[in-house]
């Protein structure tokens, strides 16, 4: 039984890390889909939801007014959540016409969004974090894809940003990132992305659907593009940048409300599991958004099954011992996260690997158990550092090495 159950978990735990991958690419090169794009201006309404974003607020209007898009073509509705700062107060001393607030009572995200989204007027929506500093062109890069009618929406590339704070071994996240952006590459060039970051993306207005509770907004508003018979693809020149999370137990708190509302996303999306009418996208959806947050399920197969097979011979004895090798570099990446030894990768990709999920096996506990997350308190760096961080060198400016 041990040795069925060790080979059952290797099987798919390749498939899930290399397989897939692998697969992915390959479509990508040999079925590409072009779709058209050109130089065009559309008017653009960029929803923000904010809950007490009074750190990182002026930082992302300022950031907006300096965009290289026409300032008339574009309005920016901030949908405060019942923040209780200085938030509200703060977009209202804007004396621009294109900059407006929604002051509403505490509901969650998805609720401001929904409330949002009937006060904008522009064609294309786009979609953004309060704490997100745009590239000067990500609005263009976004909106010159929708020349193609095919189109109904765009992920843009969100990018970590370094040396941000005390987190050294945030580059562990900045390398998962950086190797599924380069996924949605190819599944682009395929068809389309499995879905968007919250970051940065957008839709055409006629597309949105209203976000029922307790769901990830950027997932379920994403997807509805692919189930109402449109593409979403991936614009890589888009660039929003973002810092990654302060300390590995915000980090954590953050994977476990993300994975919680992404898997209860796939339910609320799951029609588009059916391959006979989406084709390879519902094998996609599936293998990158359930069995990707799943992989800790045949990890613990394979890790508990190993030690019972030590008699088998050297190859099992093998494995076991890299198996303990690999938690104790986990183990010391967590005691060496705020060192400068922490940002090597021998310690910082085992840490985060273990810490994403052992979140996800928490979320897929609380999920049985019948929790649901509809409101949460935003706990993270601001605008203002991101943006500093932008006037650094570019040696300090970016880590995108996989």
């Amino acid at each position: 039984m041990s040795l069925i159950l060790f080979w059952s978990a290797v099987l798919l735990i390749v498939y899930i890390f290399l397989l897939f991958p692998a697969l992915t690419i390959l479509r990508g090169l040999l079925f590409y889909k072009p779709f058209q794009q050109a130089d065009i201006t559309p008017n653009v309404s960029i929803v923000i939801a904010a809950y007490n974003e009074e750190k990182n607020i002026r930082a992302r209007i300022e950031n907006i007014l300096s965009l290289d898009y026409p300032k008339e073509k574009i309005e920016v509705l901030i949908a405060s959540d019942g923040s209780t700062d200085e938030t509200d107060e703060m977009v209202s001393q804007y004396g621009e016409k294109n900059i407006r607030l929604l002051s509403l009572s505490r509901q969650g995200k998805y609720a401001a969004l929904n409330a949002a989204i009937p006060a904008t007027t522009g064609e294309i929506l786009v979609f953004s974090d309060a704490n997100s500093i745009y590239a000067p062109n990500a609005i263009r890069a976004l909106v010159c894809n929708f020349a193609d009618l095919n189109i109904g929406g765009v992920a843009g590339n969100q990018t970590y940003l370094t040396d941000t704070g005390n987190r050294k071994s945030g580059i562990g996240e900045r390398s998962y990132w950086n190797f599924d952006q380069a996924q949605k590459e190819f599944q682009s060039r395929a068809g389309s992305v499995t879905s968007a970051t919250g970051s940065i993306y957008a839709i055409r207005r006629s597309l949105y659907q209203p976000v029922p509770a307790g769901i990830a907004d950027d997932f379920f508003i994403s997807t509805g593009v692919i189930a109402q018979g449109y593409r979403l693809v991936y614009a890589a020149d888009a660039i929003s940048y973002e810092p990654v999370a302060e300390s590995s137990k915000l980090e954590f708190v953050r994977k476990v409300r993300y994975i919680m509302q992404g898997l209860y996303g796939v339910w609320a999306r799951r029609a588009l599991l059916n391959p006979f009418r989406y084709g390879l996208y519902a094998i996609q959806l599936f293998s990158h958004k359930a069995l990707r947050r799943w992989a800790v399920f045949p990890f613990l197969i394979f890790f508990l099954a190993s030690p019972f097979l030590w008699n088998q011979g050297s190859f099992y004895q093998a494995v076991t011992l890299a198996q303990a090798g690999f938690f104790s570099l986990s183990f010391t990446g967590w005691l060496l996260e705020k060192t400068n030894l922490g940002r090597i990768k021998i310690f910082s990709l085992p840490f985060f690997f273990c810490v994403i999920y052992t979140a996800s096996l928490v979320a897929t506990l609380k999920l049985l158990s019948g929790s649901r997350i509809y409101i949460w308190e935003t706990q993270r760096q601001t605008s203002a550092s991101a943006s500093a961080a932008l006037q650094t060198t570019p040696e300090r400016k970016l880590q995108n090495d996989v």
